[in-house]
């Protein structure tokens, strides 16, 4: 084949083309937007469940989240640097948030400097200030944060 055998120029086929070029890379370009916008939803969800049950005023379950262990009841003395009673001394009715009417998790970012978890910011109750509580990503348990976020 030379260059005078060469196939003749076919614009259909050259914009069909183009298209599925353009559509590949704004499908990419989506895909990557939703995940950058939802890289914090598994950390919101665990918190958000942490919530609700204290909104349930079911405080066991909440321990239990908060240990990601939900049969903690069975080996409660595996918890000794954080036990139930202190648990619920901080969330229960007469702790820092009171009887915890209602909530919205607000947002969710990484500390300054790094670190292996995730700062999830929760308005409780309508409160001016948030609660903000530490997810931890390898092992899922929840912690107060290690540094303060301020989300707006």
């Amino acid at each position: 084949m030379t260059l005078l055998d060469a196939q003749e120029y076919d614009p259909e086929k050259a914009r069909k083309r183009r298209m599925r070029i353009i559509s590949a890379i704004s499908i990419a370009v989506i895909i990557l937007g939703l995940g950058w916008w939802f890289r914090y939803w598994p950390e919101e969800r665990i918190v958000g469940h942490f919530f609700e049950a204290l909104q349930k005023q079911d405080h066991k379950t909440a321990y239990g989240i908060w240990m990601h262990d939900p049969q903690w009841q069975q080996h409660p003395d595996q918890h000794p640097k954080y036990p139930f009673n202190d648990f619920y001394r901080d969330w229960g009715p007469g702790g820092e948030w009171g009887l915890i009417k209602t909530y919205k998790v607000y947002g969710a970012s990484t500390c300054p400097g790094g670190g292996s978890g995730v700062v999830v910011d929760v308005i409780v109750n309508d409160r001016s200030e948030h609660a903000q509580v530490w997810v931890e990503k390898s092992d899922h348990t929840l912690s107060y944060p290690p540094c303060e976020l301020i989300f707006r």
